[in-house]
């Protein structure tokens, strides 16, 4: 059986090169976008932001400090929505296996296609640049996790093909905080055994890293190595939709936390209507990860995502341990099927 050709499209500083291109006298300047106040947080940052330290979930206030130049303007979510509806419009014209993760990115399975899904990233790209005036990055393999890794290789503005033969050296230098789930108190973990890079995490065997780890430890087995089976799957019959967002820094303040939140539940609603047209919503999610991996969730029955119920559930998960520290933020619903039965389980935002 051929390799899958898998093109993971993420688009450079999303919102910020939105604001760049529509206000031209903002470019080559450090601007981010988030909050309205000095107490909330930065949504994205462009990359000449970057430079001084700041990025995305950090506080306005200590993002101002770092940079006193910065230039903070307001989430325009209409102008984004738009421009991620006219780039999953050139998705279309390659691939009808197309998955959305967020507004800003994608993987897209082309193994139909003869072309080599290089030169089709490149395409793809230049589509986007025409339609949009706005530059994206593309990781290009044969599963996601790599294609995934492989478009942030290469920012902004580049792309990065990973054949299979090629998977152990690319991943074996690379720092255990390129895998999809491992933040900073991950990596603090991690390096007090001894572990720096995905090679180091593989001198460790599966048994070890489940005492150590649990469920992730498992789950990090398998990563460290490229190993992903997962389908690109735009039509899959869902029982639930969620989102997760996982900080380059934890969070420790709850109206930090409940501002990402409410962020990521504009996304949400994005992903409902696009793809859930047909469902009917049965409940609402809050998943938290803590610093230390565990996890709480709270769920409430609902028929639409009410931004108060969300709030609540958001206390209700924070409420539950002393002196919170966030790694991990998700928030999701649950729809209704056809039997009692499969409405049973407790939605599963994964780990």
């Amino acid at each position: 059986m051929a390799p899958r050709k898998i093109i993971h499209i993420d688009m450079d500083c999303f919102y910020a090169a939105i604001e760049e291109r529509d206000n031209p006298a903002l470019r080559g300047k450090p601007v981010a976008v988030g909050g309205s106040t000095r107490r909330g947080v930065l949504t994205t940052a462009n990359y000449e932001a970057r430079k001084f330290g700041c990025h995305s979930a950090m506080p306005v206030f200590l993002a101002l400090r770092k940079c006193p130049k910065l230039i903070v303007v307001p989430v325009r979510f209409d102008v984004y929505k738009e421009a991620s509806r006219q780039i999953r419009e050139v998705f279309a014209e390659y691939t009808d296996l197309i998955e959305p993760l967020s507004l800003d990115e994608a993987y897209l399975d082309v193994s139909h296609r003869d072309e080599p899904s290089d030169e089709l990233a490149l395409e793809i790209r230049r589509a986007i640049w025409r339609k949009t005036k706005l530059t994206s990055s593309a990781g290009i393999a044969s599963n996601k996790l790599i294609a995934k890794i492989a478009s942030d290789i290469n920012k902004p503005c580049g792309q990065c093909v990973v054949a299979d033969d090629e998977i152990d050296a690319f991943l074996a230098p690379l720092p255990v905080g390129k895998l999809w789930g491992v933040g900073s108190k991950g990596r603090e973990r991690l390096s007090a055994m001894g572990i720096e890079t995905c090679g180091d995490l593989r001198k460790l065997d599966k048994f070890t890293l489940a005492a150590e780890l649990g469920r992730f430890g498992v789950e990090l087995y398998d990563r460290c190595r490229g190993i992903d089976d997962r389908e690109v799957s735009p039509d899959r019959v869902r029982k639930s939709s969620s989102q997760e967002n996982t900080f380059r820094e934890n969070i420790t303040d709850l109206n930090s936390l409940r501002e990402r939140m409410h962020l990521m539940l504009d996304d949400q609603v994005v992903e409902l209507d696009k793809h859930h047209t047909d469902k009917i919503l049965s409940g609402l999610v809050v998943k938290l990860k803590f610093d230390d991996f565990t996890t709480t969730t709270a769920e409430r029955g609902s028929n639409s995502p009410d931004p108060d119920i969300y709030d609540q559930l958001l206390d209700e998960a924070w409420s539950r341990r002393d002196s919170p520290s966030v790694r991990l933020l998700g928030v999701g619903v649950k729809f209704v099927t056809e039997s009692a039965e499969e409405d049973a389980p407790q939605l599963d935002l994964g780990i």
